[in-house]
């Protein structure tokens, strides 16, 4: 049985005040939910009072992002080494709107990957479609691409210590909704996808959605067998939205 993981991306949202207003209510709206993985990324700047604040607290810290080298003349950049030594376990690696405004391709997003694994992180591998795309038939070409990139140069025993998280852009902030069904045939094709590499691997592998995923359509996407939890963006940063979420995924992998 995969444990669920709900994973709330701050984006560029934030402040301190805010923060500490929002970590205390996500500590006392999940007190006892104890039986699926959770955790925060925000900005970069406040990662290490995050982790500071959240050091008794079961929900762990994830950066949003990391350079795919260790160390050098990369100014602006955040390594996975440095996000390991203040105390991330997790790191967001190919997000859409990185792929899209940063230009991140496949391969620099598979060099990422690697980089957070070797400094001992989990990296979240984000994968999905434009709009354009769907409506093209291309889904499955688009998710292809991007994971056989991570899978040829990282392995596929790496996914091991790696989770993905199946991001519909289509339906991200643009007032369109992917179904439960539309999202969980995705999610088999990603875990099929795996499986033909190796079985077991794929049998274990946690897949996440991340959709605009909130408390009030949770539990119909996680009653799909391939759907293992949230990657949540603007729901994250509700305290009793993020809860819903995370009771519902808890419930699904009772």
């Amino acid at each position: 049985m995969r444990k669920p993981l709900v994973a709330g991306n701050w984006k560029m949202n934030g402040s301190r005040d805010a923060n500490r207003e929002l970590l205390s209510a996500l500590q006392a709206e999940l007190a006892g939910v104890d039986s699926v993985d959770l955790a925060v990324c925000p900005p970069a700047v406040y990662l290490a009072e995050v982790v500071d604040t959240l050091s008794a607290s079961p929900i762990a810290v994830g950066g949003q992002d990391c350079s795919d080298q260790a160390s050098g003349a990369y100014t602006g950049e955040v390594a996975a080494p440095m996000l390991r030594e203040i105390g991330c376990r997790y790191v967001i690696v190919g997000h859409s709107e990185r792929r899209e405004r940063q230009n991140e391709d496949s391969v620099w997003v598979a060099a990422k990957y690697q980089a957070a694994q070797a400094a001992g992180l989990v990296p979240i591998l984000c994968v999905g479609e434009q709009k354009e795309e769907r409506e093209a038939g291309r889904t499955e070409a688009v998710v292809s691409e991007q994971l056989d990139a991570v899978l040829d140069a990282a392995g596929v025993e790496s996914f091991d210590h790696a989770v993905i998280a199946y991001e519909p852009v289509w339906a991200i902030g643009t007032g369109l909704t992917a179904t439960p069904e539309q999202a969980a045939e995705v999610h088999a094709f990603i875990r099929n996808r795996v499986a033909a590499r190796d079985p077991r691997v794929a049998a274990d592998l946690r897949i996440l959605y991340g959709g605009s995923m909130k408390a009030d359509n949770a539990a119909g996407l996680l009653a799909h067998d391939d759907i293992d939890g949230g990657l949540v963006g603007g729901a994250s940063l509700d305290a009793a939205n993020f809860a819903g979420i995370a009771r519902a995924a808890a419930g699904a992998g009772e």
